[in-house]
């Protein structure tokens, strides 16, 4: 009891804190809503250039067009997904912080965050018609800040742009509309002063920016900012500490994937569009750490990467108990869902289970990053796959097949963590069903001794 309560005094105040900051779920919000988006891109980036090379080369000279291959042609979907993350999640910031400081319009809000970002953002890229000739500037939007070096500044400046919007609709000002004026346009006059107000304080910031060493905020964010954190975030002991935390979570019954992944979707993320985008352009992978190296090789089958301990279960377990709870719960498992399993044995606050739930997932963290960085497995590709991507096929899709031996490996190994405790608990069942059945033999033997016949009526 007292490691319980000390884990439920340490970590229910964090818990709750992430939970109601505004800012943290906000990001969760508009991280979940451009995910889709982001799967769909990556399918394309995947299907053209699937590791097959018979494949590669039919792609490449399949013709549409005397100018256009079926190659040239699937990088389109992922140009307009992946390689536009930013705006669009410039807009979900504004849409999902209006809801949280008491915003109505949220689709107003999303605007103002949208136009926000692209206030801020250099109109110009440089361009160089041939090699040797000195480049020149082009009016345009450089597609180097829409996809992942553009993230962070789409966060900050909807914090910010939305902050001062909504500051000048809480103070009344605003331009009111007699009545019978229909609803959309009375809505739209409501926001003209509030949006007035936010542009123009978001663009003296930019003008700063643009006469700082920087020249726009953009480049100062991602050298400032971004980049540094990215750097920190990519390490394999920050990834191994958010899982201790997380795992203590999950230990307290508290979702402990969603209150870390608040603060570390973004960072994770930004490394897998840098590892997507060299993936599709046939460059080096920059990043072992990112998004997909997170989801299928820290754990599996879930929180704890409990598909080992159901394993371990059917396979070395003799109770009842945990041997129907296994039956039920590895098909969820095998993709990536385990409430069962974290409810049902239980390993919320059970003791017995906290060590291995907590060492497996780092076990499996530290041992995947450095057989990558070996050479020895090829680095995540930077697809996106549905979290719910069985293992062995995931591996397989991100790194080869590679990467789906170094997931059994690690589900083997995740198998023999959690053996000693789990047989631990399966001796305590065993007792507890022994005592049970012994205890309801005694009763029915007390009740065959009852003499019927000499029963008075």
């Amino acid at each position: 009891m007292k490691t319980m309560d000390v884990f439920e005094k340490r970590l229910m105040p964090l818990a709750e804190m992430i939970g109601k900051n505004k800012y943290l779920l906000t990001m969760r919000d508009s991280f979940a809503m451009v995910m889709p988006i982001l799967i769909i891109g990556s399918m394309f980036t995947l299907l053209r250039n699937f590791p097959i090379p018979a494949w590669i080369d039919f792609l490449k000279t399949t013709m549409v067009q005397p100018d256009k291959s079926l190659f040239a042609l699937l990088a389109i979907p992922s140009a307009c997904t992946v390689s536009l993350m930013a705006i669009f999640l410039a807009f979900n910031i504004g849409y999902n912080f209006a809801e949280h400081i008491g915003i109505k319009d949220r689709a107003s809000a999303g605007i103002v965050s949208l136009v926000s970002w692209f206030i801020l953002m250099p109109q110009v890229t440089e361009f160089s018609p041939e090699e040797g000739v000195e480049p020149f500037l082009v009016d345009s939007i450089p597609l180097a800040w829409t996809g992942a070096k553009g993230v962070f500044i789409a966060m900050i400046v909807g914090f910010f742009a939305v902050g001062v919007f909504g500051y000048i609709i809480k103070k009344d000002w605003t331009i009111k509309m007699p009545e019978g004026v229909p609803p959309t346009v009375a809505r739209a006059f409501s926001a003209l002063i509030p949006m007035t107000v936010a542009f123009t304080a978001v663009w003296l910031v930019g003008i700063v920016f643009i006469i700082s060493p920087w020249g726009n905020a953009f480049s100062f964010i991602y050298a400032i900012l971004q980049a540094p954190l990215t750097s920190l975030g990519g390490t394999v002991w920050a990834l191994a500490f958010s899982y201790v935390l997380a795992s203590g979570f999950w230990f307290i019954g508290i979702h402990g994937s969603s209150v870390t992944g608040s603060i570390y979707t973004p960072i994770l993320t930004a490394l897998s569009l840098e590892n997507q985008a060299a993936f599709a352009a046939g460059a080096a992978l920059p990043n072992i750490v990112n998004r997909e190296f997170e989801t299928f090789f820290a754990t599996f089958g879930g929180g704890g990467s409990t598909l080992s301990l159901l394993i371990a279960m059917l396979l070395f377990c003799n109770s009842k108990r945990i041997k129907d709870l296994a039956k039920i719960s590895v098909a969820p498992g095998i993709f990536g869902i385990n409430e069962p399993i974290i409810f049902g044995l239980p390993i919320v606050l059970n003791p017995v289970m906290l060590i291995p739930f907590i060492l497996t997932p780092v076990v499996n963290i530290i041992i995947a990053y450095f057989i990558m960085d070996l050479g020895l497995v090829p680095l995540c590709n930077g697809v996106m796959l549905p979290w719910t991507t069985p293992p062995l096929v995931s591996g397989f899709l991100l790194s080869g097949w590679q990467g789906a031996i170094l997931q059994l490996f690690l589900i083997i190994l995740g198998i023999f963590i959690y053996l000693p405790f789990i047989k631990t608990l399966d001796k305590e069942y065993l007792k507890e069903e022994a005592a049970a059945s012994e205890e309801s033999s005694t009763e029915l033997e007390d009740f065959d001794s009852i003499d019927l016949d000499s029963v008075v009526l």
